[in-house]
């Protein structure tokens, strides 16, 4: 018997099957998505750099220029555009379709350390990159809030515990936590006090950057024996800060408190997110050219109660 038998034997439900499929058709060619081009994913990743109080103008020709000279030797870049602000530069590297995203990763690095040597030598950290899209949208916005912790302490939590995790996860190309700033103690100098000692600003800069430093003591030996010093300068708290002394006028030491105030507070004052009318941390997450959104998704959302028992959330 051929698989044609039972159709011929029965037309009326070949017929009515037929129709059924015609139906069906029709139904679902309504229901398809409509797209003048494909969705194409091109291999992209950003690399970004800080310094600090630099113009533009500076960023463009010290930082960007040198990382750009570097990055043009590498193969299969069909595209690189950067972007220059008061104190980041932001480069994006576009690859061809059939270049393997973390082949082209190993030299972006590659690149980043030969153009290390031409960088400014007070950049505070090497630039960085990331295997995204600067043109894509968030996949996943996070929001962070505490009874217990305080902003610059979610902040620090956010970045150091949660974001380090989070990266970790398959697919996630980049997590960017917004809405506050890592703690820190801000001095606030009065500027007629100031004068009246005959103190610059950078007497006080110095003054706070030699006594607040962890690096080695040395030792202590007798004989055969060796005792490690394990004293450590760094000061954590504003109360820390305001005995400090600048400078010595007249035989008295001039201190902090005598010239200004230090607080406990943030590095940012400017930077702030509310959820519900709370104080809260943002944590986005930015996926990877070509990675599936609902799986990448899901694999945040299995890490999501790990990371906030971690944070102590």
């Amino acid at each position: 018997m051929s698989l044609s038998s039972p159709f011929i034997r029965r037309p009326v439900a070949t017929t009515l099957l037929n129709l059924s499929i015609i139906l069906g058709g029709a139904v679902a060619y309504t229901m398809l998505p409509v797209s003048p081009l494909p969705q194409v994913d091109f291999p992209t990743i950003l690399v970004s750099a800080s310094l600090p109080g630099a113009s533009p103008e500076t960023m463009a020709s010290s930082v960007a220029t040198p990382l750009e000279r570097q990055f043009g030797r590498i193969a299969a870049v069909t595209e690189m555009s950067s972007s220059s602000s008061l104190g980041l530069t932001s480069i994006t590297l576009q690859f061809d379709l059939d270049r393997n995203i973390d082949a082209a990763a190993r030299d972006v690095q590659a690149a980043i350390n030969a153009a290390r040597g031409y960088l400014p030598a007070n950049l505070p950290t090497n630039p960085n990159y990331r295997k995204v899209n600067p043109s894509d949208s968030p996949i996943l916005i996070l929001s962070l809030t505490s009874s217990s912790l305080n902003k610059g302490e979610m902040y620090d939590a956010a970045s150091t515990v949660m974001a380090q995790m989070l990266s970790q996860v398959e697919g996630v190309g980049q997590v960017v936590v917004g809405g506050g700033a890592l703690p820190a103690v801000r001095v606030e100098l009065n500027p007629s006090m100031l004068s009246r000692y005959g103190i610059g600003l950078e007497q006080v800069r110095t003054a706070i950057a030699a006594t607040n430093s962890n690096t080695p003591k040395g030792q202590v030996s007798v004989q055969n024996q060796r005792w490690e010093i394990g004293a450590n300068d760094q000061l954590l708290k504003a109360v820390d800060y305001s005995p400090l002394i600048i400078v010595n006028r007249n035989g008295a030491p001039v201190r902090i408190r005598d010239v200004g105030v230090a607080r406990d507070s943030v590095e940012n004052i400017r930077t702030a997110g509310y959820v519900n009318g709370k104080p809260a941390v943002m944590v986005i997450i930015f996926r990877q050219p070509g990675a599936n959104i609902i799986d990448t998704v899901d694999g945040v959302r299995a890490v999501l109660p790990r990371a906030t028992a971690a944070i102590g959330l």
